[in-house]
């Protein structure tokens, strides 16, 4: 079973790597967590910032170390779910007044979502782990940047499609297949992320690596507006 100060542990190492500055300061576990030599690496794959980019690197280390990883990238791609289904929950995990049983109850309620997917109580832990030091509210945001590592460790090339309105599982398919086929993909295998703006009015903004497309009715205005500014 992981233990709250090995990943306490595996949070200062990382932080120590410049991962996000100085953030190794909020935890004060002191006990060091041993790597045994047959544990594959268990250094992040890439660099994820900001202080829920250093506490999702640091259970990133920590869930290597005991062959977790896996298990608890399907425990927080559930929690992950539960922040798109509940706009409130982000608002309750940041709230000051919460109290130590305020915050067990929010843990218990986690974990009923996560289910029999947590490997070592990894995922457990870790949440007491930001309780102790008030950062639950990081949560969200922890899921997200485990995804990337996640997807960098498999070799998975993030393919994010914004529009206007919920995309139906077809239309993200088909999508996914012209992305791949294109030199965009690189030949890599393409993870799929769906999001929701309003404010591109209609079309699509598709983003994969470090390039985009945007294909929005909202950019096809502000390149209108700008000729008839230049052209006026």
């Amino acid at each position: 079973m992981l233990s709250r100060q090995a990943i306490g542990a595996a949070f200062r190492t990382t932080a120590s790597r410049g991962v996000a500055g100085r953030a190794g300061a909020v935890l004060p576990f002191a006990r060091s967590y041993a790597t045994p030599a047959s544990i594959p690496d268990s250094k992040p794959p890439v660099a994820v910032f900001g202080l829920d980019g250093t506490y999702a690197s640091a259970l990133y280390t920590a869930a290597a170390k005991t062959l977790a990883l896996d298990s608890t990238s399907r425990s927080l791609a559930t929690l992950s779910d539960v922040f798109k289904k509940d706009p409130k929950l982000p608002v309750i995990l940041t709230a000051p007044t919460l109290s130590p049983g305020d915050k067990s109850q929010i843990i218990q309620e986690l974990q009923r979502h996560t289910g029999g997917q947590d490997k070592g109580d990894v995922v457990k832990n870790f949440l007491k782990t930001l309780a102790d030091n008030n950062r639950l509210g990081l949560l969200e945001g922890i899921c997200e940047k485990f995804a990337i590592l996640m997807g960098a460790a498999r070799g998975e090339v993030d393919l994010t499609v914004t529009s206007a309105a919920n995309l139906d599982d077809k239309t993200l398919k088909r999508l996914e297949t012209a992305v791949a086929k294109s030199e965009y993909s690189q030949g890599k295998k393409l993870k799929v992320i769906p999001k929701v703006n309003p404010d591109i009015k209609g079309g699509l903004v598709v983003e994969i690596g470090d390039r985009t497309i945007d294909l929005s009715v909202s950019s096809k205005i502000a390149k209108m507006n700008k000729l008839l500014t230049d052209t006026l």
